[in-house]
């Protein structure tokens, strides 16, 4: 029986990881005050981001959907994998030996990660394979495409042998069964026999923006295949075909860093695009490009709704001009508007992809590709003007009617009006013809919605923009009442007190733990926060370490548990970095409410107090009343 992993160990690699980094794996992340990062969530669309991440306590927490956890947690939600697992990866990345109970270890890592290793151990053997004598067909094209072995090297391209089982062989003698490699899709099954999937190709192994291999996409090579010219992995429990992107895992930094993406059409448009210095180029997978990869990039860019104009990133699409290619671009158009950031198409002269044009021109002629790129709009209205004759009366009415639709759906108004006088002058009619025809087609939509409407920020909303609750629902869970920041009151006592705590949570290290049991001994008004409060007391003596804020999460009813996370996660006010003073500030100013209305409540029994009938009494509050006006100076440093 498989031995447990030590609780010290999990607590060991958990302390060890910056959250930080795992979450940037997959997240876009910016400075969101002292402490504290923010990007767009990757369990819920959403125009602005909610998602915040606190390195120093180890937890993220979604404003929108309310997801949060820890780096493990993180890890489950986006991979699917078991929690023995996701201690297992991260011990991995950290070089950290596992210990487990009984002496035992871990004999079923689980289905998804068997598939990894055996992806993992399939690209090792295609790329070895690559140098055979057998793959000289695979050299050449590779040759005729521009790519020397350096380039098959850096984009890890392999061979898979004119074999119905050499890979079958040699994964099983790795130790990996039958069923596990049938799940991969690396092998098919037959009417009698298994067989490997990819036979006398070109592969190349498609990964996610960690590293890790999820399938791959292979092209034909021989004459006598009879298969597709592209074949690619079916969908498994790792590979799934509208969420990934070939070459995202090279190009995930760049595009972080330029705010841009660049979106082909093919795995040797990639290659040529990086070759040519263009190093934000990525490309569907045996797909169109639809909404889940259109997450994908909004995660990876940083693309918010709410960023200065001047920040707007830029997704760059490049089609063929065939006709496979215009079907592309119209797809491209009907999700364009759930983009914050200004899309463009770029088409090659002579209708060469960057592959062709880079052989042809070189790589000066796959930037200038880029950066000559026509805003999508733009291409759209061209492309339809293009059909009709502009030279007749009939032909510029047509050519109106098809325009004005398009035109109707820009977003900002001064740019739907700069369209309006564009298409004026490219029809050769009068601005305000075209700016009726707009008009009466945006009535038309607003009557009939399109039905792939634009995702708009979700706020309290849950995954595919249902309601949280609902979205536990579907997912068959209990919808447990819970307690979080937004259904605090807003008054300035709870705002202080809810402060107090956040302070406490987020920056021990700022406020003795002497002082902060006298604030945490003070009276609160608000219930939910006294309730967090109490765990607080119960779990001080954890206070100031790594694992302070899980203490006080586990002291905590269950119901509040998501409270805690959201206290310790929400950016605090802190202006210009001075950590120290805020957090100093609102702990003074907690005491001093409870000093001031324990001073009050004696005021009000001296009054009500006859001082000859007991003097004993009055003189003794009287003390009461100079020793709280004394605690006073002397927390506020007086």
């Amino acid at each position: 029986m498989a031995g447990l992993i030590r609780r010290s160990d999990i607590d060991e690699v958990r302390s060890r990881t910056n959250l930080a980094d795992i979450v940037g794996d997959y997240v876009t992340l910016m400075s969101a005050g002292v402490g504290s990062m923010k990007g767009l969530c990757p369990f819920h669309d959403e125009r602005s981001p909610s998602f915040h991440v606190r390195p120093q306590v180890g937890f993220y927490h979604c404003f929108g959907c309310g997801e949060g956890g820890d780096v493990f947690t993180f890890l489950q939600k986006m991979d699917h994998v078991t929690f023995a697992e996701a201690v297992e990866r991260l011990a991995g990345r950290l070089g950290y030996a596992l210990h487990y109970e009984e002496g035992g270890q871990v004999s079923d890592q689980g289905n998804r990660s068997r598939i990894l290793a055996a992806n993992a151990a399939a690209e090792e053997f295609f790329r070895e394979q690559l140098s055979t004598p057998d793959a000289e067909p695979a050299r050449s094209f590779l040759g005729s495409r521009g790519f020397d072995p350096a380039a098959a090297e850096r984009f890890s391209v392999g061979f898979a042998p004119a074999s119905f089982d050499a890979l079958g062989t040699h994964l099983r003698g790795r130790g990996f069964t039958q069923e596990e490699l049938l799940a991969s899709g690396l092998l098919g099954q037959g009417e009698r026999n298994t067989y490997d999937r990819f036979r006398g190709r070109l592969v190349w192994p498609i990964k996610d923006t960690t590293g890790q291999t999820l399938g791959f996409g292979a092209r034909k090579l021989l004459e006598t295949d009879q298969g597709p010219k592209y074949l690619n992995t079916p969908e498994t429990p790792v590979y799934h075909k509208s969420q990934v992107l070939y070459g995202l895992d090279l190009a995930k930094r760049e595009i972080a860093r330029e705010k841009r993406v660049v979106v082909v059409e093919g795995y040797t448009d990639v290659m040529a695009c990086h070759l040519a210095g263009v190093t934000t180029a990525v490309a569907t997978c045996g797909t169109a490009f639809g909404g889940d990869h259109i997450k994908v990039i909004r995660r990876i860019m940083g693309d918010t709704a709410n960023a200065d104009t001047t920040q707007l990133g830029e997704v760059v699409f490049t089609f063929d001009p065939d006709e496979a290619g215009q079907k592309a671009a119209s797809r491209a158009f009907i999700e364009e508007q759930r983009f914050a950031a200004q899309t463009y198409v770029a088409v090659a002269p002579e209708g060469l992809d960057p592959c062709d044009l880079r052989l042809e021109r070189g790589d000066d002629a796959v930037r200038h590709l880029v950066s000559s790129r026509k805003p999508m709009y733009e291409f759209m209205v061209r492309r339809q003007l293009d059909r009709f004759d502009l030279e007749t009366v009939e032909g510029r009415v047509s050519a109106l009617r098809a325009a004005a639709p398009i035109v109707a759906d820009i977003r900002d108004q001064a740019l739907s009006i700069g369209y309006e006088r564009s298409v004026a002058g490219w029809i050769g009619i009068e601005p305000r013809e075209v700016g009726r025809a707009v008009h009466a087609a945006r009535q038309q939509a607003a009557r009939t919605p399109r039905e792939s409407a634009p995702v708009r920020s979700s706020g309290g909303e849950g995954p595919g923009g249902i309601a949280a609750g609902d979205a536990a629902a579907a997912r068959g869970e209990s919808e447990a009442p819970t307690i979080g920041i937004a259904q605090l009151p807003t008054d300035p006592v709870t705002r202080l007190e809810q402060e107090l705590l956040m302070a406490l949570l987020q920056h021990p290290g700022e406020v003795p733990i002497e002082t902060a049991r006298t604030a945490l001994q003070t009276t609160f008004s608000q219930p939910a926060l006294a309730t967090v409060r109490d765990a607080l007391l119960v779990a001080l003596e954890h206070y100031g370490t790594p694992d302070w804020v899980r203490k006080v999460s586990d002291e905590a009813p269950t119901a509040f548990g998501p409270l805690v996370t959201q206290l310790a996660i929400a950016p605090l006010p802190i202006r210009d970095g001075h950590v120290a003073t805020y957090c100093r500030g609102v702990t003074v100013s907690l005491i001093e409410r409870d000093l001031l209305r324990r001073k009050t409540e004696l005021l009000g029994a001296l009054q009500r107090m006859d001082s000859a009938q007991d003097p004993d009494r009055y003189r003794a509050l009287q003390q009461q009343m100079v020793d709280i006006e004394t605690e006073r100076r002397r927390v506020r440093g007086d």
